[in-house]
């Protein structure tokens, strides 16, 4: 059983792989490789701590708009590998002129909710519904959802949130009220994973965002096997910091990944 923990037990601290173990057996899901050609794998349960957890432990995740829960594992999948993030001029001038004040695991519910209500191109809702800001707000106070922060004279103007187990981060989705603020906050976020040695960062489906900063495609299979060996890492749950940022980064210079971008 997952519990929460107080405010002041929540530095963070190694938990071994091992406690994966009973969340997957109480709380399996079929075969990923059985989803549709859309990637749908199941729908229905709920969104507790345990069966989510071990929703993505499984290579599985949540998407839907209103009942029943829709459960899906598509192929392929985007990932970007921390060493491989792209960053462009703009965004190195952006890094260059520290205009955001960026934190992390400060305020993760102002994050999703602000995630919840940026228009999507193409997207006539979110997917981002009451049921799912609480229950990803409950996996931020156990230790294992993570949000960065970036702020502009003390208004949060972007932001990026996601879950964390082993050694592989999945991002959620991002947003942004000012220029490049979320590409900031994904860039602190790379660096506190490449920092710890964080195999890969999930972006889940393709947007032309993540691309554009290093995603790439790979089979279900093969992101599957990935994930598995990410797992054998033990998990770092609780409050994250910011890592310290390498100097002296050169514009194009790839370097170490998202969610869906601005």
């Amino acid at each position: 059983m997952v519990t929460e923990r107080s405010a002041g037990a929540r530095q963070c601290r190694l938990v071994p792989p091992e406690f994966l173990g009973n969340l997957l057996d109480q709380n399996p899901f079929p075969d990923p490789r059985q989803a549709n050609s859309d990637g749908l794998l199941a729908y229905g349960g709920g969104l507790e701590p345990e069966r989510l957890l071990a929703a993505y432990a499984q290579g599985v995740f949540p998407w839907y708009e209103s009942s029943p829960i829709l459960w899906y594992s598509p192929d392929p999948r985007a990932v970007l590998f921390p060493e491989e993030l792209r960053i462009n001029r703009s965004l190195a001038k952006s890094l260059r002129r520290h205009r955001y004040a960026l934190t992390m695991d400060s305020d993760f519910r102002g994050v999703i909710e602000a995630c919840a209500q940026t228009p999507r191109p193409g997207q006539s809702g979110t997917w981002i519904n009451e049921a799912m800001i609480e229950a990803y707000c409950a996996l931020h106070a156990l230790g294992f959802a993570h949000s960065v922060e970036a702020r502009l004279e003390g208004e949060l103007v972007g932001g990026i949130y996601g879950l964390s187990l082993g050694a592989a981060f999945f991002g959620e989705s991002m947003f942004s009220r000012r220029s490049d603020a979320s590409k900031v906050a994904l860039v602190a976020l790379v660096e506190r994973m490449r920092s710890w040695g964080f195999h890969v960062l999930d972006c889940q489906a393709h947007t032309p965002n993540t691309e554009a900063m290093g995603a790439v495609l790979w089979p279900r299979e093969a992101f599957l096997e990935l994930l598995a060996v990410a797992l054998e890492a033990p998990t770092r749950c609780g409050t994250w910091e910011l890592a310290e940022p390498p100097q002296n980064r050169r514009p194009g210079e790839s370097h170490g990944g998202g969610a869906d971008g601005e």
